[in-house]
Parts: C-alpha cells; sequence; structure tokens
C-alpha cells in the first residue's frame, strides 16, 4: 500500500515528496475536525443570509402593495365624482390618474432601493467584509455619475417636484417659456405639450424655469367694442349691460361665468371712435367661447339698436359728387400750332421754281 501511494504521489507530482497512509489519514482527520469546528458558523451564517432576504423581500411586497392600494383609493375617489358639477369645475380624472400613478411608481422606486439595498450592505456584513472601503468606493463612484449625468438628474428632480407640488397636468394649457400649449402627457423626465397648430413639443423638465398655468383658478373673458364717437354712451352702455345679464342667465353659459360680466368703462377715445372695454371671470380653460358668444350678441344688439360699430363697411354717400367739367375734353396737341416745330417738320416741301 505504500509503495501504492509512493508512485501515485511521484506521478502526480515529481518534486512532492510521497504520502504516506498515516499522513493522509491525518489530513483526513484534520479536515473533518476543522468542519465540526466550524460548521455552526456556517449555518449561523446561512441563517442569517436568509433571514434578511426573506424579511427583505416580505418588507418590500408589503410596501409596493400598500402603495399600490393608496394609489387606487386615490384613482376611485376621483372617479367618484366625475360627471358630477363637483368634478366637473374642480376634479380632472385624468390628470390626477397620471399624478397619482407618477408619484406611486416614484414612491415604489424608492422603497425598493433603499429596502434591497440596506439588504445586500447586511448579507455582506454577515461574511465579515468591511463596508468601509465599499462605501467609500460608491460614494466616489456616485459623485462621478452625478456629474456626467447631472441633466438627467436635474430633470428627473424638477419632475418629481412638479408633479408632487401640482404645477401642472394633463389638459393644462401653460405656458413653459421654451414651449407653450396643452399639455398632453406628464413624465418624470419630459413633459409633452400640444401646440397651438397641433405640433407635439417635448420639453425636458430640468429646462422649465417658470411656469405660466392658464387652467387654473379661473380665466378672465374680456372683450373691446370699439363704436363711433357720435354714439350715445348711455345707450351703448345700456345695450352692452342688457346682453352681459342675458348671458349670464342663458344656457350654458350660467354655469361656465364665475360672475358677472361687468362694462369697465372706456379705454380709449379718439377722434372718430371710442372702445368700451367689458369683463368677467370664467371657469379656466372657458374665457375664449365666452368671449366669442359675447361677441355675437353684442353684435346683434348693436344692429337692432341702430349702433353702429366701428371697422365696418363704410357708410354709402347720401349725395353723388358733381361731374368733372374737364374729363371730356381732349388734350392740347402740338400739331394745333402752325409754327411749333412739330407743324413746320410735318408740312410739306414746296416744288422747287423752274423760271429764270
Amino acid at each position: 500500500m505504500t509503495a501504492f501511494w509512493s508512485a501515485v504521489g511521484a506521478d502526480a507530482d515529481p518534486t512532492t515528496p510521497p504520502v504516506t497512509l498515516d499522513e493522509a489519514a491525518k489530513r483526513a482527520t484534520d479536515a473533518a475536525g476543522w468542519v465540526e469546528q466550524n460548521w455552526a458558523d456556517w449555518l449561523n451564517t446561512g441563517l442569517r443570509i436568509a433571514l434578511i432576504l426573506a424579511v427583505a423581500l416580505t418588507l418590500r411586497m408589503l410596501v409596493r402593495r400598500a402603495l399600490t392600494k393608496l394609489i387606487d383609493r386615490m384613482n376611485r375617489s376621483a372617479q367618484a365624482v366625475e360627471g358630477t358639477a363637483l368634478g366637473g369645475l374642480l376634479v380632472n380624472a385624468e390628470r390626477r390618474r397620471q399624478r397619482s400613478e407618477a408619484i406611486g411608481s416614484v414612491l415604489r422606486s424608492i422603497a425598493s432601493f433603499l429596502i434591497l439595498g440596506t439588504a445586500g450592505l447586511m448579507v455582506l456584513g454577515a461574511f465579515n467584509i468591511n463596508l468601509a472601503p465599499l462605501l467609500a468606493s460608491a460614494g466616489v463612484a456616485g459623485v462621478a455619475i452625478g456629474f456626467g449625468a447631472r441633466n438627467l438628474v436635474t430633470d428627473f428632480l424638477s419632475g418629481v417636484f412638479m408633479i408632487m407640488e401640482d404645477q401642472y397636468g394633463v389638459g393644462d394649457s401653460i405656458d413653459a417659456g421654451v414651449a407653450s400649449g396643452e399639455v398632453i402627457e406628464v413624465g418624470l423626465r419630459v413633459t409633452k405639450l400640444r401646440g397651438d397648430n397641433g405640433e407635439i413639443w417635448y420639453v425636458r423638465n430640468g429646462e422649465i424655469k417658470r411656469i405660466g398655468n392658464l387652467s387654473q383658478g379661473w380665466a378672465t373673458a374680456a372683450v373691446d367694442v370699439t363704436v363711433g364717437s357720435g354714439e350715445d354712451l348711455d345707450k351703448v352702455k345700456s345695450v352692452i349691460s342688457e346682453v352681459a345679464d342675458d348671458l349670464a342667465k342663458a344656457e350654458p353659459w350660467n354655469e361656465q361665468l364665475w360672475g358677472p360680466i361687468e362694462v369697465l368703462g372706456l379705454t380709449e377715445v379718439l377722434m372718430d371712435s371710442m372702445t368700451f372695454r367689458v369683463a368677467g371671470k370664467t371657469m379656466p380653460g372657458k374665457a375664449l367661447g365666452v368671449e366669442r358668444e359675447l361677441r355675437w350678441r353684442i353684435k346683434r344688439a348693436f344692429d337692432a339698436a341702430g349702433i353702429r360699430i366701428v371697422g365696418g363697411l363704410p357708410q354709402q354717400a347720401t349725395e353723388e359728387a358733381p361731374a368733372d367739367p374737364t374729363a371730356g375734353m381732349a388734350a392740347p396737341s402740338a400739331f394745333a400750332s402752325q409754327t411749333s416745330p412739330q407743324s413746320m417738320a410735318a408740312s410739306p416741301i414746296p416744288p422747287p421754281s423752274l423760271s429764270k
């Protein structure tokens, strides 16, 4: 047997001294003892890692489920008032749904990152790995990535705050400085706007320095009416006030108006015209329709009252202008004078005399 192990050892590595049976048995005994000595630590470490992963995955599932239920509850509350008077005035269901979905997505991502990241660090700590160099390296890498992707980070953070602060939403008409139009999609990095001519603008959230929201609060419907300077001021004001009262009582304008339409007075007085300013508060986004209807009604009322709006067709002259007496006379000709160069050049040459 000793010769067998010696042959095997020689074939395996000529430089290695032969291993005897006693040495092999000693090595096996030492290995078994080392395993018996450390198996408790291995089992403890494995159980700790399994417990960390189980708790992390369970906590992540519970947090995501709670956030999903919260978002669904917000969407159901928005759908409950949709179609009612309160829903029409205060709630935009699609806007609220997209806002809640975006906030829920951000919260779920943050929760998953924090829970799984903490679990990963705890697993590394269970292996007795020094986390200080790892955390320092991760900090340096994070700073480098932050400098390289600062525009992306700026867009993302701006989008998060825009959504959380409800600065605008789907269906709002906004002026973002770089572009203006109706919001058709709100994202964490890019906002999509549809312009007045139908074009779609993709605006990065980090580029938006100021926002003018034309769909929040209330809007103002303002109409300027220009009449001739010879019109009776009291009559014009009375006709406009009557039209404004009728518009405020008619459907559906009574719901779109949030206040009475007032004649603010004269804004401009010229030698041949004067301008009245008429204004009233309306629902957000309804000012343009109210202005059109108000102009329509004022024009019909003025036509019935005999009030002429400046800028229309010119009035026909009542008397014809006298005819020009020189219109039928021909222009004087240079050939009328026999002494003129033209007449002399056109005269025939007299024949030469033959007498001597």
